[in-house]
C-alpha cells in the first residue's frame, strides 16, 4: 500500500482525543488541506477545534520540500501555539514520522508525530508536545481521506 497523506494532495479530517497534563482528555476535531506545488514542495493548512472545551483552535500552516530519495523531508511551519516551528519527517512503508522544535523557544519545546496507515485512505495518528523533558500534550486520532 502506498502512501496517500502527504504524498499527494488532498483534503482530510481527523477525528480523535486531546491531553494535557492539566485537563481530562478532550475531544478533538481537525481539517487538514495537503497541496503540492513544483520542485518537490508541499503544503499544509490544518485547523483543529475543541468541541467541547472553551480552547481556542489551533491552527498550523507548514511548507515542506522532500529530498531526492522522496523518502525524507524537511518542513517549516507556523504555529498558533508553538510560534515558528522547523522540523524533519522520514516516510516508511507503513508510516511516516516527523519531529520538530520551535525556533526561539523559551520553553524548548519540541513535538513529534506518528501517522501510521491502516487503510488506502485513513491513517492513526498519535504525537506529542514535550517542554524539556515533560510531555505538555498528546493526541491521539484518526485521519479520514475526504473524497472529491
Amino acid at each position: 500500500m502506498s502512501h496517500s497523506f502527504l504524498l499527494e494532495s488532498g483534503r482530510w479530517t481527523l477525528q480523535g482525543t486531546w491531553l494535557t497534563r492539566e485537563a481530562l482528555p478532550s475531544p478533538v476535531k481537525g481539517k487538514l488541506l495537503v497541496a503540492w506545488k513544483p520542485d518537490n514542495c508541499f503544503m499544509i493548512a490544518t485547523k483543529l477545534t475543541f468541541p467541547d472545551d472553551d480552547q481556542d483552535p489551533i491552527v498550523i500552516q507548514s511548507r515542506g520540500r522532500m529530498t531526492s530519495q522522496d523518502r525524507q523531508y524537511t518542513f517549516v511551519l507556523q504555529h498558533s501555539l508553538l510560534g515558528q516551528v522547523e522540523g524533519e519527517g522520514w516516510i516508511a512503508p507503513e508510516s511516516i514520522v516527523q519531529r520538530y522544535w520551535g525556533v526561539s523557544d523559551q520553553q524548548r519545546r519540541t513535538g513529534f508525530e506518528t501517522l501510521r496507515q491502516i487503510g488506502p485512505d485513513q491513517y492513526h495518528f498519535s504525537g506529542g508536545v514535550m517542554a524539556g523533558h515533560y510531555l505538555t500534550s498528546t493526541i491521539e486520532a484518526e485521519l479520514t481521506r475526504q473524497q472529491s
